[in-house]
């Protein structure tokens, strides 16, 4: 086996390239889609991948009036980076720093009487009313207060505590669980009980300053469930929520994340070399194999083992073998590319390079995973900002 010398030019292992530029257009798009409704911009797990607090700095300067996150902390966190608008987060627990988000001014989800209970409680601690949007399980089965006397419970408890002024109801709330599937009766039903839970809501009195059930595939397809405000996660970044509905370019997004390594080792091995663990993929004749320099712990999928795809000089090429954890092979055939090569993982997709999606059918799952699950060992460089 026969190792090229040539040294390494790359100046980092691997690279998150983040177009901020792409992200404003996104969100730019999405304001278009969106029929009037303002938009939410959902910044949660990280910026799905891609850096929370750039991300969100990006998106409120291209028109985004609100930020969500999942948990308190991920909003508290935007606060201290100096974002100043409207925020909201949903995923609660018991215990959770209810005090520290009213005095942030962030709404806060509430989805039944144990949540309710809490932060009432804080807000008489702070000495001011806690901002609460009510979520209603619409048909998700997940989070969310169930239609009939629990909604009819939450909902006459929280206007007392807004007469108490321990709390403002600025939102009812709701979440799909078949947008991405078009034609789905779910998804009607689903409106349809929204609605009826509204209604209740505000014919006792609730006045909410937003409205809201649309995710990224109702803001793209469903004009109909826009209310007042859609939040846009994946959507945000440039990625479509499902092949079903159509290709990011079909809604005028563009991919925010381009996903690059340095190619670390190039060698010659002949005919009959097993390559990684479990010697998966033996190669079938004399080539050149390429050393990739990012694994399963820095989020590339273990289940894309021998599919997962990989640009290199202007060739798409495809792991061979195992994807380890911190590295993964390529065979390369007849080139012969530098170490310190670049390596494409994802991208856009203008210049050839496979796409979030691509990388989403080899390892059998959605693309949010795979820019979700990208590690902290992956440095963010962020352009266009």
């Amino acid at each position: 086996m026969n190792e090229t010398a040539t040294p390494r030019t790359a100046p980092l292992r691997a690279r998150a390239e983040i177009d901020l530029a792409a992200l404003r257009a996104n969100v730019r798009t999405l304001r278009a889609h969106a029929s009037g409704a303002a938009v939410m911009a959902v910044v949660k797990s990280d910026g799905y991948g891609h850096g929370a607090v750039p991300c969100a700095r990006a998106a409120v300067e291209a028109g985004a009036s609100w930020l969500g996150t999942a948990t308190p902390e991920e909003a508290l966190a935007l606060r201290a980076a100096g974002l100043t608008g409207r925020i909201m987060c949903w995923l609660w627990t018991p215990g959770g720093p209810w005090r520290q988000t009213i005095e942030a001014g962030v709404d806060v989800a509430v989805s039944g009487m144990w949540a309710l209970r809490e932060v009432t409680e804080a807000a008489r601690g702070a000495g001011m009313p806690a901002r609460v949007q009510l979520k209603a399980d619409t048909g998700l089965g997940r989070g969310g207060c169930q239609p009939g006397e629990d909604w009819a419970e939450l909902v006459g408890a929280a206007l007392r505590a807004e007469r108490e002024g321990l709390v403002r109801v600025t939102g009812l709330w709701s979440h799909f669980a078949c947008a991405d599937e078009p034609g789905h009766p779910s998804i009607d039903a689903q409106l349809t009980r929204f609605r009826e839970m509204v209604t209740y809501a505000e014919g006792q009195g609730v006045r909410p300053e937003v409205r809201h059930i649309a995710n990224s595939p109702a803001t793209l397809t469903l004009p109909e469930a826009h209310f007042d405000l859609v939040r846009t996660g994946i959507a945000l970044y440039g990625i479509s929520p499902s092949p079903e509905i159509g290709g990011p370019a079909d809604f005028g997004l563009r991919p925010v994340m381009t996903l690059s390594a340095s190619i670390a080792l190039v060698k010659h091995v002949p005919g009959g070399h097993g390559v990684s663990y479990g010697h998966h993929y033996v190669t079938p004749g004399e080539t050149t194999l390429g050393l990739v320099p990012v694994g399963y712990a820095d989020g590339i999928p273990r289940h894309a083992s021998g599919t997962g795809p990989v640009l290199v000089d202007g060739k798409w090429r495809t792991v061979a073998g195992r994807v380890a954890m911190d590295q993964f092979v390529v065979d390369l055939g007849g080139d012969e590319p530098a170490p310190g090569a670049e390596a494409v993982l994802f991208g856009p997709g203008d210049r050839g390079e496979p796409t979030a999606e691509d990388w989403a059918q080899a390892a059998g799952t959605i693309a949010y995973e795979i820019v979700t699950r990208i590690g902290t060992r992956v440095p963010r460089v962020y352009v266009n900002e």
